[in-house]
């Protein structure tokens, strides 16, 4: 089996393959682990599976106690907001607040050391063929293997070579986002356990405290142009030099471009996610796009499923079908929920940023709060075993 991708999706695929008994070689594009990254909320199917695969001790070591998502004005004064114990509740109570690069550390941390993790490497070439596929690597190499995993994020390698042009899947949503970090112990003291975000329009800054005095930033912003700037640190400070409250700071600690995240928001749709004995998993076939919440949750879920699929069955292409077609008519609905919930996550108007407010109020009520949680991360849930099947013997 080969991975391209050692992100969430790429890495908890290892991990599920591994304990079932498969050799598993892992590519990776960026020349290590990447440390640059947001926070997210981890809950709904990837949740699930995270506590079927033994990963939630782990996670909970890792989360951050979120008190409080609030909107702020120009002077830092509260003006909407929304209780994260309430939210907690409203979902069940299986929710964790962790940075990105933290859930991949995580998922990394559980792999064996016989599963073969290679980093600066990633495919040039597919020969995919009954029984089994050849990849040509960066390096000229060449691996044969049963199953070639596309893991490897939106802007998929994978996916270009087996599937076709990249324009094909990815629907730019119109926005960019960014994302670093910073050290500052008296924005850090000042944030505490809330989640921050300027109340405005067509752009917007998000800030929490994290360990040891850092303070990360989550930024986005409307724009009608996909192609990324060449230069993020200073795409950031043109972009978001207008706002109050604490973004001059954040924006005069901006570390250099190769210190930032950046990328645009983006969904992925693809109309069968595999071909032969290559398929595709996490953003790579299925992104919900930033704004949904739930891209790392959908990849380690998703992960799960086709590993489960390759285990109950011998052959590789009806495990493929299955894990489609038991997978996909979770992932469709919340890409959906996606496009309603844009306009909420980052108001083009006065009157959408006066409407977010006054549905945070209503979403402090009695009933009104899960109604209001349902929304934003989609209806549907899904049954897991407690534990996976059983290794077989290693091949």
């Amino acid at each position: 089996m080969v991975i391209c991708g050692a992100g969430i999706a790429g890495l908890a695929l290892a991990g599920c393959l591994d304990h079932l008994g498969w050799e598993v070689v892992v590519l990776e594009r960026a020349p290590g682990p990447r440390t640059q990254g947001y926070m997210i909320d981890f809950f709904g199917p990837g949740y699930t599976a995270a506590a079927a695969i033994g990963l939630l001790p782990r996670l909970r070591q890792l989360r951050y106690p979120v008190h409080e998502l609030c909107y702020v004005d120009e002077s830092g004064r509260r003006k909407a907001g929304l209780d994260y114990a309430r939210f907690t509740r409203a979902a069940g109570g299986q929710v964790l607040s962790l940075m990105r690069p933290d859930l991949e550390m995580a998922l990394r941390e559980r792999l064996p050391g016989r599963v073969d993790v290679r980093f600066a490497t990633s495919v040039t070439g597919i020969d995919n063929r009954a029984g089994g596929v050849r990849v040509t690597l960066t390096d000229a190499s060449v691996l044969e293997a049963d199953l070639l995993v596309g893991a490897d994020g939106i802007h998929s390698a994978v996916r270009r070579l087996a599937f076709g042009d990249e324009g094909r899947f990815v629907r730019y949503l119109g926005c960019h986002t960014a994302a670093f970090t910073f050290y500052d112990p008296h924005l850090h003291a000042e944030l505490g356990d809330r989640f921050c975000l300027t109340d405005t329009v067509d752009r917007q800054m998000g800030f929490y405290g994290l360990r040891d005095g850092r303070v990360a930033v989550f930024a986005v912003h409307r724009s009608n142009d996909p192609a990324l700037p060449e230069d993020a640190r200073a795409a950031l400070r043109q972009e978001y030099s207008g706002l109050g409250w604490i973004v001059p700071e954040a924006l005069d600690q901006c570390p250099s471009a190769d210190g930032v995240y950046y990328d645009q928001v983006a969904q992925v749709e693809v109309g069968q996610w595999s071909r032969g004995r290559v398929t595709l998993i996490g953003d790579a076939g299925y992104a919900v796009s930033l704004l949904a919440g739930q891209g790392a949750s959908l990849g380690v879920a998703g992960a799960y499923v086709l590993a489960r699929q390759l285990s109950a069955t011998a052959l590789v292409e009806t495990a493929l079908e299955r894990y489609e077609r038991c997978w996909r008519p979770m992932v469709a609905p919340r890409q959906q929920a996606a496009h309603h919930s844009a306009k909420w996550f980052l108001p083009d108007s006065r009157r959408r940023l006066q409407a977010r407010r006054i549905s945070l109020r209503l979403a402090r009520l009695p009933l009104l709060d899960r109604y209001f949680v349902t929304s934003l991360i989609g209806k549907g849930a899904m049954t897991l075993d407690d534990e996976p099947p059983a290794a077989p013997d290693r091949p």
